[in-house]
């Protein structure tokens, strides 16, 4: 505080004049660093998280490495729910490798130099808001810890969002600033971590499992990518990354298991081509792993919030889903 830091300098101050008599006066004490009082052990850091304006739910979507098709699976749950009636945003939160723009065929937004608030796009039927919509494609973002958090500031709390049921936010792979910002800033109703069944991914998977954990987040489930290959002219079942880990990690850290999502050529192809196979091929086996998992994770998120109109649940058709179906 001032105060302290006011004693502090005319504490050196006095030091100087008993250490070094020769100087008759001190002017000023510049320290080169900045007094931190330290943290208050009995203070909650998570205890300003809220909920955006006009955002009834939140929903992190995370995985503890990259390469695992985190955002293939978010922008695909996204429209998911959106197609069963809500109103659903995305936001891209990886500043250094934003994938919407690619994914939904959107690479620039109508921004005027006198704007003062973000005017996200609308593709799909979604209200999305990404880095990738202000920068070129190729630019590298080669920012620091400080920037980052910067930029996400303003993306949660300078976009006009609008009304929506869900903001789902695709974070970027890891435990960094980016996770710590937004889990900082926003209230988050809810996170589901995508993983593949291969060791490496397993045990990141575990890591941001535990990170949410410890900052305030539930963590709804985890769903697994890439879990197998169906032959196309044999229909033969090839567990190119091994088999069962992510149903594991479930159970043995006590959340739910989403489901399975097969490496498939068409979910591949319809994200590379900007049109998500849920948004291009709704009817489609590929399509209805993602509804699936969807349908589980509405129906996890409102459960898990207190005083949420049950009502609003009956516009999502949930159908027979079981828990770990596929």
């Amino acid at each position: 505080c001032p105060s302290s830091g006011v004693t502090l300098k005319r504490a050196v101050a006095v030091a100087i004049r008993r250490e070094m008599p020769e100087i008759e006066e001190v002017l000023e004490v510049m320290p080169d660093g900045t007094v931190r009082q330290p943290p208050d052990p009995d203070k909650d850091p998570w205890a300003h998280q809220q909920h955006l304006e006009g955002i009834k739910l939140t929903l992190a979507v995370a995985s503890g490495k990259g390469g695992v098709g985190k955002s293939t699976v978010a922008v695909n749950i996204a429209l998911a729910l959106q197609h069963k009636g809500l109103k659903v945003g995305m936001l891209d939160a990886d500043i250094y490798g934003p994938s919407m723009p690619t994914m939904l065929n959107v690479h620039k937004i109508d921004q005027r130099p006198t704007d003062t608030k973000f005017k996200p796009a609308r593709v799909y039927g979604l209200t999305v808001m990404s880095m990738g919509f202000l920068a070129r494609e190729d630019d590298a973002m080669i920012w620091r810890g400080p920037m980052i958090t910067k930029a996400l500031d303003h993306f949660i709390h300078n976009v006009l969002w609008g009304e929506l049921d869900c903001l789902v936010i695709d974070l970027p792979p890891g435990t960094g600033d980016a996770q710590l910002t937004i889990a900082q800033r926003i209230k988050l109703d809810g996170a589901i971590i995508i993983t593949t069944p291969s060791d490496v991914a397993l045990i990141d998977a575990r890591r941001g499992l535990k990170m949410f954990s410890k900052v305030n987040v539930p963590v709804i489930g985890i769903a697994e990518n890439m879990s197998y290959f169906i032959c196309p002219h044999c229909n033969e079942r090839t567990d190119i990354f091994s088999a069962g880990g992510g149903k594991a990690v479930a159970d043995k850290l006590n959340t739910l298991f989403l489901g399975e999502i097969p490496l498939d050529p068409m979910i591949r192809r319809t994200g590379d081509q900007g049109k998500p196979v849920v948004e291009a091929e709704p009817a489609s086996p590929q399509a209805r792993y993602f509804s699936k998992i969807a349908d589980v994770t509405w129906e996890e998120l409102i459960r898990r919030v207190p005083n949420w109109d049950k009502d609003a649940c009956r516009r999502i058709d949930l159908g027979t889903v079981g828990v770990g179906m596929v």
